[in-house]
């Protein structure tokens, strides 16, 4: 088994990474708190690993929430849901809400256990690979509004992440290949070496080779915990976490978070963002080709959808790292050193946007 530390002092927290490790409650048991345990999951993941959790626990749960699926219910509506399920149970805040999902549960579980009576103990139980490498650590807890992505959260770390590799097993493939768009994030944001492993072992990745997997996610893990603990509240160089996301979340906002999964608007994403890095001069054609090629292996989209140069800019200028009404982007300065940037020349971005579909008004 493999164990990581999120260093944040007294909110510090352990990532437990091996297969069969739901069923193992006497690691996880220590992080529950007093006053028993109510289950968020969703009706895709509900059937098939609810009964090892449940077994797992040292008592029956006092609310299990089955939430639809899908990004675009991760909305206010649902995390309700999620209350409604507390207070009919009397929970205290001594409860411990057990998110068994992807990055969408474990979202909207997270969010709930940070407002239930001003925040209670959550744990994060990771079944899918974006959630197991990126949404599962570091306490970034939220929901969707119809204007943009997670523009309502708050921050609230989990007690503990337990990564059960066996769960990938019934993963989706197209899930899969989202989740790895994460990875590569990594590689290109602060470990080139890991983007080298990337492109040599492709091709397991997709195959679903276990040991290849568990060495994607400690790699992501640890890399993200070590940003994290650096800057828990994203003040300055968390940021860099989200590289490609402002013109992934424009992606899924443009279609109804129903069309392109998260990794897959990331994917795209990212090489937009690449693309605009070298029309800044900071990284070569070579790189970037480097990326389209790693991205087309492991099956991911290239393109995001037509949209108008006036779409493009009203949709990115919902970003969260938007501040005094300048959109600030985090882009390549060099091949795995990223930075977060409110001084883009507009013809360089309006440049790339072109370069990628975007039409006149």
């Amino acid at each position: 088994m493999r164990i990581l530390d999120v260093a944040l002092a007294a909110r510090s927290y352990p990532i437990y990474i091996d297969s069969g490790l739901l069923a193992q409650g006497k690691l996880w048991q220590p992080h529950l708190g007093t006053g028993g345990t109510c289950i968020v999951t969703n009706e895709t993941v509900g059937p098939r690993y609810l009964p090892a959790l449940r077994t797992a626990l040292p008592a029956p749960p006092l609310a299990v929430v089955e939430l639809p699926d899908g990004e675009r219910h991760k909305t206010l509506a649902n995390v309700e849901r999620i209350f409604d399920a507390l207070m009919t149970a009397g929970a205290g805040r001594d409860v411990t809400l057990l998110a068994l999902g992807g990055g969408v549960v474990g979202d909207m579980a997270g969010f709930a256990a940070a407002c239930y009576q001003r925040g209670v103990r959550f744990l994060q139980f990771p079944t899918t690979l974006l959630a197991q490498v990126d949404s599962s650590v570091g306490g970034k807890t939220g929901v969707n509004h119809p204007l943009g992505k997670n523009m309502i959260g708050a921050f609230h770390q989990p007690a503990a992440v337990i990564i059960d590799t066996d769960t990938l097993a019934t993963l989706p493939a197209r899930e899969l290949r989202a989740g790895l768009a994460e990875v590569v994030k990594y590689g290109l944001i602060r470990e080139p070496a890991l983007f080298d492993w990337l492109e040599a072992h492709a091709g397991a990745l997709l195959a679903g080779d276990a040991e290849a997997l568990s060495h994607a996610i400690e790699t992501s893990c640890r890399i993200k915990a070590a940003v994290v603990a650096a800057d828990e509240r994203e003040a300055g160089e968390r940021a860099i976490l989200n590289l490609g996301h402002t013109f992934g979340h424009a992606i899924e906002a443009a279609t109804g978070y129903r069309a392109w999964l998260h990794g897959e608007a990331v994917a795209t994403g990212m090489l937009m963002a690449a693309d605009l890095s070298h029309r800044l001069g900071w990284l070569t054609a070579g790189h970037r080709h480097r990326l389209a090629q790693l991205l087309q292996a492991l099956d991911l989209p290239l393109s995001p959808p037509v949209l108008t140069l006036s779409r493009w800019h009203e949709l990115m200028g919902r970003d969260k790292k938007v501040l005094a009404g300048r959109l600030r982007l985090v882009l390549l300065r060099r091949w795995g050193h990223a930075i977060t940037t409110a001084d883009v020349e507009p013809a360089a971005l309006e440049a790339t946007l072109r370069a990628f579909g975007a039409t006149a008004d």
